[in-house]
């Protein structure tokens, strides 16, 4: 049975302005499971990167509560907090002069102490981190001759040789090549078992986020009702779930030109028949 790892209760998320609160998204309750791939999925403007900074302690809530490991995530320290909660953003890491493994190395700065220096349980971590990724091929290349791909490869191994219990990362597979976001995401869910950590991460590779993930978050831009249906903020579900409920139709099929196949979990674009 899954364990919760990070919980959600009641929370409000959005910005304190010089007018007051703006808030973007409220009343979202959801839990995190360790071990399990969890996509989050939503429309453009929707507050997913804001629920990610959030949920990161990047910017506080408006109101609510975020458990984390038990705890409520105000209560954690920075220092704890980057000894629990690995973060990969979809910014392109702008180093130069460094190879792979210095920079999965810089994973380990919650555990070395002021002056950096790594000790043998550092390094093995590390190596750990490098091996699960794949790309132990390119230790020794230097960052900024890497792929979009092998990058974010690397960023997920500095993420790994942090020894987080949670992953958080926002658009992975943005940049990447079709072949290369299958392989990004068949990758995190790997980790997600092998490793036994809770990876969330949120997406717009729709199709392919409804094959790999374990778990779906759906933000909706509506608080309200449409058609008399009661919308949620946030719906959750096996993809299977939400598509026998309806909840990915509703999103998916916002243009006419769009169906969506609950059984096969596959869209279609309609387009003019020709002789």
């Amino acid at each position: 049975m899954a364990t919760p790892s990070v919980e959600l209760s009641n929370l409000s998320i959005g910005y304190k302005t010089k007018h007051g609160l703006k808030p973007i998204a409220e009343g979202l309750t959801a839990t995190l499971q360790k071990g399990c791939l969890t996509c989050l999925l939503g429309e453009n403007g929707v507050g997913k990167s804001t629920l990610l900074r959030t949920l990161a302690a990047f910017q506080p809530s408006l109101s609510g509560t975020v458990l984390l490991e038990g705890r409520p995530l105000t209560d954690y320290t920075d220092h704890e907090l980057a000894r629990t909660i690995g973060i990969v953003l979809t910014e392109k890491p702008d180093v130069q002069q460094m190879t792979t493994r210095e920079l999965v190395e810089m994973g380990r700065a919650p555990y070395t102490g002021f002056w950096g220096g790594l000790d043998e349980a550092d390094r093995a971590a590390c190596n750990e981190a490098i091996l699960m990724t794949g790309i132990s091929h390119l230790a020794d290349r230097h960052v900024n001759t890497l792929s979009d791909g092998e990058r974010q490869k690397v960023m997920i191994a500095k993420a790994l040789a942090q020894q987080t219990p949670i992953i958080y990362l926002d658009e992975p597979t943005a940049f990447l090549d079709y072949p290369s976001k299958v392989e990004m995401l068949l990758l995190l869910r790997r980790i997600s078992r092998q490793a036994q950590k809770t990876v969330f991460l949120s997406t717009h590779d729709l199709e392919l986020a409804l094959q790999v993930a374990d778990t779906i978050w759906l933000m909706s831009r509506d608080n309200g009702q449409e058609a008399g249906t009661p919308r949620k903020p946030l719906e959750i579900g096996t993809p299977h779930e939400l598509a026998a409920n309806g909840a990915l139709r509703r999103f998916i099929e916002r243009s006419q030109d769009i169906t969506f196949d609950a059984t096969t979990l596959t869209i279609r674009v309609k387009t003019a028949s020709h002789p």
